[in-house]
């Protein structure tokens, strides 16, 4: 062999040496945006998440597939009008990898739009609009929480097999309230009920009475309500001091009492719910949860702090399977969708819309807890319409 090819042969293997590791180790931090409410009346909702991502990326060693997370946070007031402009700081100002958020669906749909056009990554641990994971669905956007039409149309079927023939909806006049009151129409209607009256205040009004008074005239079998954080709290309490507790059973989806129970006191109890997560769920990996929390933030962990970890899960698996080079995100995002969690809340798999295929609990309240008193739904998936991947 001659000497300049020896040369060449000996750049050309420095040329790969020197490549090699720059495909396969990860390249410094990975830079994630946390846009949640920090004010208002989603406030806590948001530092429950925030804590629930946390908590598994610092169960991980403060490293995501080999990247060591740094985070950039945003609050989002829990306000549409300002959602376009508190995502585009995340995405155009301090150029983050991926965005975690939010609860609210206003907000929710405005960052869906813009990590659509951008590419960057998004997130969703709480807010369910459906459009998310519906006509606004992309390869970059996940789902770790719900769509408002899945426990909607879960508490319908529940409030169906109890007997209860009319009922009345009660919730605010924005995106989650009205699509989660579509989902339990359509399985309260398929299972032979009727609703009497849909009553809804502007968001996030919490002056009930007046449709208090309404419901007390309709004489319903059954009142379906979405509320959440604070609202949620006085809605419930409103209801049993109107005295419409004893005469008319409460039912809702989890959100009214997730979170909430010690500020609803006794006025809570006995009000059934169905949700993805109850605070019973006697598993080894529920309990380890409920206990690395509870030690970590000096709290007990709610359905928000699932759907946080189940983030920082998701995001792993796909980091994991791309081995933290965040540059392959057609194989990071095909990753993501055959995902298969092992969540506190039981076995958590995704839709080819990438909204989250899950077991509905019926809830009780006792005591200060949401206990498990049974299964809604096994495996229920969103019907993603509109959804075109």
């Amino acid at each position: 062999m001659s000497l300049r090819i020896l040369a060449l042969a000996a750049c050309a293997a420095a040329a790969l040496a020197t490549s090699v590791p720059a495909l396969s180790q990860p390249a410094g931090k990975l830079k994630v945006g946390l846009m949640l409410p920090a004010t208002g009346t989603f406030a806590a909702l948001g530092n429950a998440i925030e804590n629930g991502f946390k908590l598994h990326v610092a169960e991980q060693g403060g490293k995501l597939g080999g990247r060591e997370i740094e985070y950039v946070k945003v609050d989002d007031e829990s306000d549409p009008s300002k959602a376009t402009d508190n995502v585009n700081k995340l995405i155009k100002r301090d150029n983050v990898d991926v965005i975690i958020g939010t609860v609210h669906s206003g907000v929710a749909m405005a960052m869906a739009k813009a990590a659509k056009e951008s590419g960057t990554m998004l997130i969703v641990p709480n807010a369910g609009a459906d459009a998310v994971t519906g006509a606004m669905c992309a390869k970059n956007i996940f789902r770790t929480s719900f769509s408002n039409w899945q426990p909607g149309y879960a508490t319908g079927v529940v409030a169906a097999q109890k007997g209860y023939k009319k009922a009345v909806t009660i919730t605010w006049n924005y995106a989650a309230g009205s699509e989660m009151v579509k989902g339990f129409t359509e399985a309260f209607e398929k299972g032979g009920g009727t609703i009497a009256k849909h009553l809804t205040l502007p968001f996030p009004n919490v002056e009930f009475q007046a449709l208090l008074t309404e419901v007390a005239a309709q004489k319903p079998d059954v009142v379906f309500s979405f509320f959440a954080g604070g609202g949620a709290v006085k809605f419930v309490k409103d209801y049993d001091a109107a005295g419409l507790k004893k005469t008319v059973p409460l039912m809702g989806t989890g959100f009214l009492t997730d979170g909430t129970l010690e500020a609803q006191g006794d006025s809570a109890q006995g009000v059934i719910t169905t949700l993805h997560y109850a605070d019973g769920i006697d598993t080894p990996r529920n309990t380890a949860f409920r206990n690395k929390y509870a030690v970590t933030y000096k709290s007990q962990p709610d359905v928000y702090a699932v759907q946080g970890y189940d983030a920082a899960q998701l995001l792993a698996w796909g980091l994991t399977a791309v081995k933290g080079d965040f540059a392959q995100k057609d194989a990071m995002y095909f990753a993501m969708n055959k995902a298969v969690l092992s969540s506190p809340r039981g076995k958590l798999a995704f839709s080819t819309a990438h909204n989250p295929v899950q077991d509905f609990y019926i809830r009780e309240v006792k005591g200060k807890e949401n206990v498990s008193v049974g299964i809604a739904v096994k495996a229920l998936a969103d019907p993603a319409r509109g959804c075109k991947l």
